[in-house]
């Protein structure tokens, strides 16, 4: 039986060696020359676009962006767009958009570039509630924000994820439902939370899927523990997401499709197993690097991370950093060499009232806003500080009007695109 694995795990890991694609590479166009910096400047050439890196890469989930258009975002500098898998998976479904021409088209969104993950962040999330997967959760409510952490983590007690609520009403009028996810070597199990019906995630399905979807870039299924993992279990989770990587890359290079794939490098806060996680799969012709997997418990063990992972990964490959994007840790990780970061949170500040600005946040809903009649951010000069006042903005927020959630998302969006430019500038000038 053991020899039989083996056999199979070598047969898996058995790949070509990687060269560069004809319609996807980074082109880095200068590496900052400050003493200790890692920053570099570049562009990443895709089939549907290029991409300014380092750049920050907005999240809609479900192929929008929420309560903002995506051509107003696009307007407001969204180069990449980062897209799910698996929701798209519960709804449409991967057949109708595939139908439709892809996900370009089927949002209509055909001459910028788009990423989709597999799902394995959310695998975590319904079956580790409670958990962190990614620094921030505490530090986010410390600075008094809206309760999304500035960085991932799954959904914290009391609060229902959708998933329980799917259960609890399949429940009924029935036998108790099965465990929320099962997670074996040939994937994960889990109930809809549209339908209840039970859907399986293999490293093969999901590769079929983002195909269907058609993104620029597309990143294999990964076994995801939280920050507080045990060395025994977390070595078997990085062993398990290898194994399920080179599955996903197999059934990749057997269709390319104009895609490119990113391995993603795990291993938590452990760097005899970060260092493992790259050697194995820098060996694999992936096309780019995320770094996921559990960033630790806050923003020093993530500082800590990066600076010992980074200078690993092959610097002729980009590189991209999962489900970071608070300021902070963005800087950071600009100054350690990262050239892409994802999260939902500028976005979901946004819909909670709150707008990022060059002088802080500020929270249009309290009172000292009422009689302000300035330009949300006097130093921006994107859409909404040019035609909207704070008071507008309060009064919105006041009398619950949805168009405040969009206006403020597309700021937010604006101010992290800003955001990025200024690093690119001082990493052009050397001073970062």
């Amino acid at each position: 039986m053991r020899l039989r694995h083996a056999r199979r795990l070598h047969l898996a890991t058995a790949f070509p060696e990687w060269r560069p694609l004809d319609f996807f590479h980074h082109e880095i166009l200068h590496a900052s020359r400050k003493e200790g910096s890692r920053a570099r400047v570049g562009r990443l050439h895709t089939p549907h676009g290029t991409v300014e890196t380092p750049g920050f890469v907005v999240v809609g989930t479900n192929g929008a962006v929420k309560f903002v258009d995506h051509h107003a975002a696009d307007a407001a500098g969204m180069e990449l767009m980062f897209s799910n898998t698996l929701h798209l998976e519960v709804h449409p479904g991967p057949a109708a958009v595939e139908a439709a021409g892809g996900l370009h088209k089927f949002i209509g969104r055909e001459s910028r570039p788009l990423i989709t993950d597999s799902g394995g962040f959310q695998i975590f999330s319904f079956a580790h509630r409670g958990q962190r997967a990614m620094p921030g959760a505490e530090e986010a409510k410390e600075d008094g924000e809206d309760g999304g952490a500035s960085l991932k983590s799954s959904r914290p007690f009391p609060a229902r994820h959708k998933y329980e609520v799917a259960a609890a009403s399949s429940s009924r009028d029935g036998p108790p439902p099965p465990p929320r996810v099962r997670v074996s070597e040939d994937g994960a199990s889990f109930r809809s939370y549209r339908d209840g019906r039970m859907l399986h995630l293999s490293p093969e399905s999901t590769v079929r899927s983002q195909k269907a979807l058609g993104a620029d870039i597309i990143i294999p299924l990964d076994d995801l523990p939280g920050a507080s993992t045990a060395a025994a279990p977390l070595e078997e989770s990085v062993a398990r997401t290898h194994r399920w990587e080179a599955r996903s890359l197999r059934e990749h290079l057997g269709d390319v499709r104009q895609q490119a794939m990113y391995g993603v490098i795990h291993g938590g806060t452990d760097e005899r197993l970060r260092s493992l996680s790259v050697a194995t799969l820098a060996r694999w012709p992936f096309d780019g690097f995320c770094v996921g997997g559990s960033l630790g418990r806050d923003r020093s063990e993530l500082a800590a991370l990066l600076r010992y992972v980074m200078p690993l990964l092959p610097r002729e490959r980009p590189n991209h950093l999962l489900g970071i994007g608070d300021v902070e840790s963005i800087q950071v990780g600009v100054r350690l060499g990262v050239d892409t970061f994802d999260s939902c949170w500028p976005t979901r500040l946004g819909r909670h009232g709150t707008a990022l600005t060059r002088h802080g946040s500020l929270k249009v809903g309290q009172a000292r806003y009422r009689d302000d009649y300035g330009p949300l951010d006097a130093s921006c000069d994107g859409f909404v500080s040019r035609h909207h006042s704070r008071a507008y903005l309060h009064h919105l927020w006041r009398a619950k009007e949805p168009a405040v959630h969009g206006l403020l998302t597309l700021h937010n969006i604006k101010f992290m695109a800003d955001l990025m430019a200024d690093m690119r500038a001082k990493i052009w000038r050397d001073e970062l």
